[in-house]
């Protein structure tokens, strides 16, 4: 009996295959799914009655998003084989068997078209690339794609060898090495689809194509005189040489030899492009093969796809308290942070209170969302519809009406104090306050409310319209109303939320904070500049630690390390870095802002390292340097064993939000899945072992905190801590 596809065969001999998997809002291929299809695929060959088939969504969602991701664990990490089979012969035939489950649909004998009325990504898409035949419907939302390589994966059930044979190998590979997303207009344009006509006439389109063509079940690539798009693939060919080469190059760049997927993408399309499609699939699933085997595809498909799904849906939300909608905030400051905070805010269609200190600079906040509506060409009309939702002002008694407050002023415990009171003054205590203080703990800024329980930090990251995630911070004596509240909003702005508890610079700026650090200890020990911020970069981080510290501000640096030390006191330990943000403060040198820190940004030209700076900084380049994988290492595990102190001291409850802050909050090496999967991977007994080495050689700052060495007593890992404490 069929769960999955149910079937219908009409008075023309057309089959047709209704995909509708139940308790999915949107249709993933599962194992309900593959032995439906195998089953239909079965009757279409064998029943004369059926003169060929239309493949169909019964969900108004979509057609197909892919393989159901979520129940994939047992792919990624494996059982025992089966006796008499290695490990990896098991793992291929897994994953070999959709990819010929698809080759049986398209040499079934019979035409098979494909009607659909949404969205195919993934596995969807491969689906359809089976069928003869494609129909989309014409609606410029609907997305084809293949963005596998996004989670570390990639396609492994035909997609790397039906696209280049449909729009060419060069076109292919940009949308497989990227995860580009095409519309159905640029779909038939590359011949992805035959036809875009009107949603209400895809299947009649279908059916037609199937009545019209009884001997059209055979595919382009399996017919005699079959010419690749763009020249044919063989070494005879330049352009086919170039194109690899280009790629390679390209792949390089981009990615880094951090990534499995994109070199097994150009592996797969290169090797299995010159041989029949029999063949090419067996390759393909060679490769993907590999890939899964590699702990690194199920770290990122943890961390990227299901952890960023459960933050997205609630998972860190207090149980038993009501939907909590908000309706209008007052955005205290609109500086950079507070502008973008009322940008993507009026966008969700949430009214914006826009408060700075004068008319002029609440006017100028606003100004910020027009500009950027303007450059991304929206319609003037939509883009009023989001401008006047933002009520600038300098009159705290706008405020009244607000059913939330962010606040984004200046990082100064006074000025914070100031404007929290004059708030309260008018929209009272029962109102939910989040301050945006990147540094300052939340218990303390708290005190300035009269209902701290209504206190919260909602910290976002600059620019806020293109950074995805929040970090919510509970301080002492937060109630899970603010929590939720929070949570509440940072769904409707359409963010990701990591909840953490309150500490100095909380999880996200404590422990990037430790990868600029790093980078300046080592400069000030007269490390090559150029090294450290290469290997920054080549270790997986979005740009080098000089590079970033010169965007945040060597000024702000500076202003933040002195109020630490303020607040601290005696227990201030000063750190190799202090000596070097010290230096360049007393030179004036603040960062981008005033174009010269520890780059040079010349009017017009391209920012380039500061010539003196090893000179002035450090008194000259040591003797004796570092080599590139000692740099790394210390770049990474000074991140590392900050985070290990952030869960031991509960300033993290779970491995999945440190992951999830890490990798969306300051671009920790996405490959690895977050510092936890990859201290997991590595082995907490080698993590210790390294810390300790380096403890000894660098400083306390390495030294591991207790829990590691209980975990790595007892072979413990993150996540498995965090299974046993979820069952």
């Amino acid at each position: 009996m069929t769960t999955a596809i149910h079937t219908e065969l009409d008075a023309d001999g057309i089959f047709l295959l209704t995909i509708d998997v139940p308790g999915q809002s949107m249709n993933v291929i599962t194992p309900e799914v593959q032995a439906d299809l195998a089953a239909a695929i079965e009757r279409l060959k064998t029943d004369e009655t059926i003169e060929g088939a239309v493949l169909i969504s019964g969900k108004a969602s979509g057609f197909m998003a892919g393989a159901d991701l979520k129940g994939m664990g047992a792919l990624f990490g494996g059982g025992a084989a089966p006796e008499g089979k290695s490990k990896m012969a098991a793992l291929f035939d897994g994953v070999f068997g959709l990819n010929k489950l698809l080759r049986d649909l398209e040499t079934c004998g019979k035409p098979v078209a494909a009607a659909v009325n949404g969205l195919a990504l993934g596995g969807g898409l491969e689906f359809i690339l089976a069928c003869h035949y494609r129909v989309i419907a014409d609606n410029p939302k609907i997305t084809l794609g293949l963005p596998e390589i996004m989670v570390g994966l990639f396609p492994g059930a035909g997609g790397t060898q039906r696209l280049p044979r449909l729009m060419g190998i060069q076109p292919a590979l940009m949308y497989l090495l990227q995860g580009k997303n095409m519309s159905p207009q640029e779909a038939l344009g590359f011949g992805v689809a035959q036809a875009v006509v009107p949603t209400d006439q895809i299947i009649t389109t279908a059916k037609a194509w199937v009545k019209a063509n009884p001997n059209g079940g055979v595919q382009p690539w399996d017919t005699k005189n079959f010419k690749m798009p763009g020249g044919p693939a063989t070494a005879l060919n330049p352009n086919f040489a170039q194109i690899f080469v280009g790629g390679t190059a390209m792949t390089h760049v981009n990615a880094g030899e951090n990534m499995n997927a994109p070199k097994a993408i150009l592996s797969a399309v290169y090797e299995g492009t010159q041989v029949p499609m029999d063949t090419a699939i067996r390759i393909e699933s060679k490769y993907f093969a590999k890939v899964v085997a590699d702990p690194q595809a199920g770290n990122m498909i943890r961390s990227l796809f299901v952890s960023k799904q459960a933050a997205e849906k609630g998972a860190r939300r207090p149980k038993g308290i009501a939907p909590m909608p908000t309706k209008k905030i007052g955005m205290l400051g609109a500086g950079l942070m507070g502008a973008g905070v009322a940008m993507v805010t009026a966008q969700a269609g949430i009214e914006v209170v826009l408060l700075d200190r004068d008319l002029a600079a609440a006017e100028k906040g606003k100004q910020y969302t027009a500009d950027r509506l303007t450059k991304k060409r929206m319609d003037p009309a939509k883009a009023q519809i989001i401008l006047d939702r933002i009520k600038p002002t300098s009159d705290y008694a706008d405020l009244a009406g607000c059913d939330l407050i962010i606040e984004a002023v200046f990082e100064t415990r006074e000025i914070k104090a100031d404007v929290t009171k004059a708030t309260e003054a008018v929209v009272g205590p029962d109102v939910i306050f989040g301050s945006n203080t990147s540094t300052l703990p939340i218990t303390g800024l708290a005190k300035a409310w009269s209902k701290p329980a209504n206190f919260i930090g909602i910290h976002f990251f600059s620019p806020v319209e293109r950074m995805p995630l929040v970090e919510i911070i509970v301080g002492k004596e937060t109630g899970p109303e603010a929590i939720a509240k929070a949570l509440d909003y940072v769904a409707a702005i359409r963010k990701t939320p990591i909840v953490v508890n309150d500490s100095r610079g909380f999880y996200t700026s404590r422990c990037f904070g430790t990868y600029v650090q790093e980078g300046l200890s080592l400069l000030g020990e007269g490390t090559v500049p150029a090294l450290i911020e290469n290997v920054g970069k080549q270790m997986g981080m979005p740009v080098g630690p000089l590079a970033v510290n010169d965007e945040v501000g060597l000024d702000l640096s500076y202003k933040v390390g002195q109020q630490t030390k303020a607040d601290l006191g005696d227990a201030y330990k000063p750190g190799p870095a202090d000596g070097v943000i010290t230096k360049m403060h007393e030179l004036g040198r603040q960062g981008r802002k005033n174009a010269k820190g520890f780059y040079v940004y010349p009017e017009g030209g391209k920012k380039h390292l500061w010539p003196e700076l090893a000179a002035t900084v450090a008194g000259g380049l040591a003797a004796d340097q570092p080599s590139a994988a000692e740099v790394k290492e210390r770049l990474l595990y000074r991140q590392l064993v900050e985070c290990a102190r952030c869960f031991a001291e509960g300033v993290l409850e779970t491995p999945q939000d440190g992951d999830l802050g890490a990798i969306f909050g300051w671009g920790f090496a996405p490959f690895t899945g977050g510092p936890f999967s990859h201290m997991d991977t590595v082995g907490i007994a080698n993590v210790v072992a390294t810390l300790d080495r380096l403890a000894q050689a660098h400083g306390e700052r390495f030294a591991p905190p207790q829990l590691l060495r209980d975990m790595a007593a007892r072979g413990d890992s993150f996540y498995a801590m965090a299974a046993k404490q979820a069952a």
